[in-house]
């Protein structure tokens, strides 16, 4: 084994040393992983699969150099606290954290434990890091959506089903504390279309908050990225089609079930050997093309 060797979690946004000596027994690694969707949607499992087959590729299996501790919070903010908690209490080397709810949570948890983060939003505005050029603290990874595009998504709406006039952003309310960062980006680039927060509680609230925002003509829905919208898709695709509401989703798999997509999705959770050491405070955050509008 090499003196030093580096593992880049996540396409290559943070580097994780490893320092071992030649005559010593290899150490026994620990990550601790934290999703914030359910274990058996299917993008999870596609995620958790690409995660091991990168490691795999640079040499690290489970029960013989690695141990991995996999939660899954299903969109629930109450589990995912409870979640988070137990990992940081395991202290291990290195934990990666997927969706805002649960960075959130680990930037509350910890500050020493390096933090590799599967696509958050708005992680600066958020104040998970310092900028996306230098974070800064233990947290580093990949930012999904780049705000200045998300205005764009009203004028998709009233090209794909015009006249919409105005729009409903639906979220979970304890799920999506940036959803005000949408809103921002909205309020920017919305013109004479409206838009206005829709947080829901639970999946019961789904079908009547879309039922009200039909009784308003031209009105569209938006769904953006969110623990709580992925979880409950089903019932927000349903809903919509029943009450006539033209809508626009963050992810693919919302409309469709398209392996293609959850491939280029995974990727983000594909680990890489990176050139050289590296701390979070100091590896940025590039910005993922993969998301938007299909």
């Amino acid at each position: 084994m090499r003196r030093r060797e580096f593992i880049t979690l996540l396409g290559g946004a943070a580097a994780w040393p490893l320092a071992t000596r030649a005559q010593q027994p290899e150490r026994m690694r620990r990550i601790g992983v934290v999703l914030g969707i359910a274990e058996d949607d299917p993008g999870a499992q596609g995620r958790v699969a690409a995660f091991q087959q990168g490691l795999a590729a640079l040499g690290w299996s489970e029960g013989r150099n690695i141990r991995i501790d996999y939660r899954f919070g299903a969109g629930e903010a109450g589990r995912i606290q409870t979640y988070v908690s137990e990992l940081v209490s395991l202290v291990p080397d290195l934990i990666v954290a997927n969706s805002t709810p649960v960075v959130a949570a680990f930037k509350k948890a910890t500050s020493t434990i390096p933090v590799v983060v599967a696509v958050v939003n708005d992680p600066v505005g958020q104040g998970f890091i310092a900028s996306l050029s230098r974070p800064g603290g233990n947290i580093t990874g990949f930012t999904f959506i780049d705000f200045e595009m998300i205005g764009k998504w009203t004028d998709l709406l009233a090209e794909l089903s015009p006249p919409v006039t105005s729009a409903g952003l639906i979220f979970g309310s304890t799920t999506s504390p940036y959803y005000l960062s949408y809103l921002r980006a909205f309020e920017v680039e919305r013109g004479t279309r409206a838009v206005t927060g829709m947080p829901v509680r639970d999946a019961a609230e789904i079908e009547p908050a879309v039922a009200s925002l039909a009784r308003t003509a031209g009105s569209g829905l938006i769904a953006p990225a969110d623990a709580f919208n992925v979880v409950h898709r089903k019932a927000m695709i349903a809903a919509a089609a029943r009450h006539s509401v033209p809508a626009i989703y963050t992810y693919r798999q919302f409309v469709v079930n398209a392996p293609a997509m959850r491939a280029r999705l995974t990727l983000l959770f594909r680990p890489s050997r990176s050139n050289g050491p590296a701390r979070c405070s100091s590896a940025p955050i590039p910005i993922s093309t993969v998301s938007a509008h299909w």
